[in-house]
């Protein structure tokens, strides 16, 4: 009876792995032929980088690519996000989100189809702009996975919806999508939400673990207000650059002095801006802080440190209560959370995509952060996973791990290159993520 009862669940083993196994394979299959269309697009979607919610070229293309698909598209919501939307009978809503936006950086790369443009930001000021956070890769990744997805119809039941985002590197795009009413436009509220984003490790690694994987984050502007006047008799003013810069140093001590050693948090001053002349002080300087963080209290203590030492230097000053320092917190994004079931899930059928020890599940949360997690942060009933996607070339993690370095450039520098062998497996592992989420 014993032995019955083994290979009786030996061989519901083998079932299950091959009915994972075989959509995989297929899937694998489809991406691979797909892989000189995926690549063309990748290289025309790098030498063309937008900024944050000035996507216009990069959404007319996606939002083409949808509906030569057969999906329902729908554009303009918050601003230049892009929806499709492709209902196949009766089962779950699964959401799959991938950013659009660049970032300001000059590319170093030297690729033959590296960007050498440059665009004027918010602020009114040229700068050279590249995709050095592979948000080109994720939106091919998308692409290739909603061809696939059309093409498998048969495979699986209930709406897909893929999400083009805008502005996911100033952390406003999610909410701003959310503040234009999406879910009343027509989208579907999810049960399930995917996102995959690039990080530099060898191509065929992915990272899915569960639990807590990125940092919540805080971007926040100080402004220290003072008494302007001539560089050669200060004693007539109130100088905003020492005050701000006084608060630079004192800020250090927040993490370092109010918060446990066990917890972790960065506060990061960016920016430090004031003045235009050698010798006239101004009346004000501006500051601009990064905070990381895990949990609420953590955070609040960052920010009451903030406010408590802009007020100390203020006093110290003489400055009467309407010329205090102002904190305008401009955008904050909560930590992300992977949901343990639906990562475990999708890991499994990834390993009939990826041979050997190539899921990882023990590497410590990133600090970074994302607003992908946004989408359905008041949608308590539904369920989230991120994977992080290796796009560095296995020879060049090779040569820096002889090297000393742990990768060969990092997301956001001027040299962050995707290679190419990692488009297709990109497209291949979303959609595999997809089917299986679909399935019961």
């Amino acid at each position: 009876m014993k032995n019955t009862v083994l290979i009786f669940f030996s061989v519901l083993l083998m079932v299950v792995t091959d009915t994972q196994a075989q959509p995989a394979k297929q899937v694998k299959q489809m991406a691979d032929a797909d892989s000189a269309r995926l690549a063309e697009l990748f290289r025309d979607l790098h030498q063309h980088p937008e900024l944050a919610f000035m996507e216009e070229r990069t959404s007319g293309i996606v939002a083409s690519g949808f509906k030569a698909l057969g999906y329902e598209v729908i554009t303009g919501i918050g601003k230049t996000g892009v929806v499709g939307i492709l209902k196949n009978g009766n089962g779950p809503v699964v959401m799959y989100r991938a950013d659009m936006d660049c970032n300001a950086v000059k590319e170093i790369t030297g690729l033959s189809y590296s960007s050498t443009k440059t665009m004027f930001n918010s602020e009114g000021i040229e700068v050279p702009v590249m995709h050095a956070c592979g948000h080109d890769a994720h939106i091919t990744w998308m692409l290739g996975a909603a061809k696939i997805m059309a093409a498998l119809k048969k495979e699986w039941k209930g709406t897909l919806v893929f999400v083009a985002q805008p502005a996911e590197e100033i952390g406003a795009g999610a909410k701003a999508m959310l503040q234009d009413s999406m879910y009343n436009k027509g989208v579907p509220v999810p049960d399930f939400l995917l996102g995959m984003h690039t990080v530099p490790l060898p191509v065929g690694k992915v990272d899915n673990a569960f639990g807590e994987r990125m940092a919540g984050t805080d971007q926040i502007d100080v402004t220290f207000y003072g008494i302007g006047g001539h560089g050669a008799s200060p004693e007539f003013t109130k100088d905003p650059i020492v005050m701000a810069s006084n608060a630079v140093l004192q800020y250090q001590t927040i993490v370092s002095r109010n918060i446990a050693a066990q917890e972790v948090a960065v506060l990061t001053v960016g920016a430090f801006k004031a003045g235009n002349s050698n010798n006239v002080i101004p009346s004000s300087a501006v500051l601009k802080l990064n905070l990381r963080w895990f949990n609420d209290k953590t955070r609040n203590t960052l920010i009451e440190g903030i406010k408590h030492i802009n007020e100390g230097i203020a006093i110290a000053n003489h400055l009467p209560a309407d010329m205090y320092p102002t904190v305008e917190i401009k955008t904050t994004a909560a930590p992300l959370v992977n949901d343990k079931a639906m990562s475990g899930k999708i890991n499994k059928a990834l390993a009939a995509l990826l041979p050997g020890q190539d899921i990882i599940t023990d590497r410590p949360a990133l600090m970074v952060s994302e607003d992908f997690h946004y989408l359905v942060y008041e949608n308590k009933k539904a369920v989230y996973d991120f994977i992080f996607v290796g796009i560095a070339n296995p020879e060049a993690v090779a040569k820096a791990n002889k090297d000393g370095r742990q990768y060969p450039f990092f997301n956001h520098s001027g040299d962050f290159q995707v290679d190419l062998s990692a488009i297709p497996l990109g497209a291949a592992i979303g959609s595999t993520a997809l089917l299986e989420i679909f399935r019961k």
